[in-house]
């Protein structure tokens, strides 16, 4: 069977300063290669924003060593809000980006040489030998992890996004939707106890599902693999982050996959009660980027998005775009098409 998923295109990010907060990620993850710079209307969200139709600013931007990229969003219409408490792992909805490094040891300690804030320690990990945490100055949490899957070699430290941290009220209740729907197959570990890069006081569950690189899909090369990590807290109760607050309010707003064929994930989708609750039905315009995006929730109403590209600016200065709507393979775009993305990016 043909995988509908092939890779994470992309984790949104609400933010108050749009500059200030990509030029953070351009420097500290070299997500520098944007995609689309759009501002708008969220005129098919306004189910996640009170009713009402808000502007926005949003870029999308990758690090071109591979792995998906950030939607850094901003509402341009009212002033985004932080969340009610201040979340902690374990808390519902996503705890946290994974982003992939082919050594976090001598990231760790370029990190500690230039006093980055909200460093860890490195803690040993079953999965990926040596990890550690890092905050942004949003109090956004990202985990540095080591990954075996790369689009091409390159000087920087970090590639991109290769997973998300979820928490969920109940890990059971959300598998059939993350291994049966979206094909994360493999369960890298499953495990309850206490945890030394976890907080000592609590008690977790935590399971790790990893859906590998594939050559399938016209991104697949360049977005690798992906790994999901539900944590289901044991020791308190959990609360929802985005509750009373609006999607493209401050925080990780949703995690979106790429898609091979909506109209079959939308079957597949609804097959197990998870109805799409947005769809663009057609192609929707970002400016320099177009295609069909949908949305789902998961049990506990973690935002789940899934866009099927149409339209792909490879160079903007030359007005070279790419119609994918019209390409009948499923064959990954050539390796040196994705690489001229690269002469977009900004420093």
């Amino acid at each position: 069977m043909a995988q509908l998923i092939t890779g994470i295109q992309q984790v949104g990010i609400g933010v108050s300063d749009i500059q200030e907060a990509w030029s953070w990620y351009r420097e500290t993850f070299s997500i520098d290669a944007p995609v689309f710079d759009d501002e708008a209307e969220a005129t098919l969200m306004k189910k996640y924003t009170g009713d009402k139709i808000h502007s926005r600013r949003a870029v999308l931007a990758l690090n071109m060593m591979g792995g998906g990229g950030f939607e850094v969003w901003q509402f341009t219409s009212r002033t985004p809000s932080d969340p009610e408490f201040t979340p902690e792992i374990g808390d519902l909805g996503i705890n946290a980006v994974k982003i992939k490094s082919p050594d976090t040891k001598a990231i760790h300690k370029e990190y500690k040489q230039q006093n980055t804030e909200g460093l860890s320690d490195i803690y040993s990990h079953p999965v990926y030998g040596h990890t550690f945490w890092l905050r942004d100055p949003y109090n956004n949490l990202f985990q540095i992890v080591e990954g075996p899957s790369w689009f091409k070699n390159g000087s920087d430290s970090t590639g991109g996004t290769c997973g998300v941290t979820i928490g969920v009220s109940d890990i059971d209740a959300s598998l059939p939707l993350y291994s049966d729907v979206l094909g994360f197959d493999t369960t890298l570990f499953d495990e309850t106890g206490t945890f030394d890069d976890l907080d000592p006081d609590h008690t977790y569950r935590r399971i790790c599902l990893r859906k590998h690189q594939k050559n399938e899909g016209a991104f697949s090369r360049l977005l690798g693999h992906i790994d999901i990590e539900l944590i289901e807290i044991k020791s308190r109760e959990p609360k929802k982050i985005f509750i009373n607050r609006y999607w493209g309010d401050l925080g990780f707003i949703h995690v979106c996959f790429d898609v091979t064929d909506m109209k079959k994930l939308k079957e597949k989708c609804a097959e197990i009660n998870y109805p799409f609750t947005v769809d663009s039905a057609d192609t929707f315009d970002m400016g320099e980027a177009a295609g069909r995006f949908s949305y789902i929730e998961d049990p506990d109403g973690t935002l789940i998005e899934f866009v099927q590209t149409h339209k792909l600016p490879i160079m903007k200065k030359w007005g070279w775009y790419i119609n994918l709507k019209k390409r009948k393979s499923k064959k990954p775009l050539p390796n040196w098409m994705l690489k001229s993305m690269s002469l977009n990016r900004v420093k």
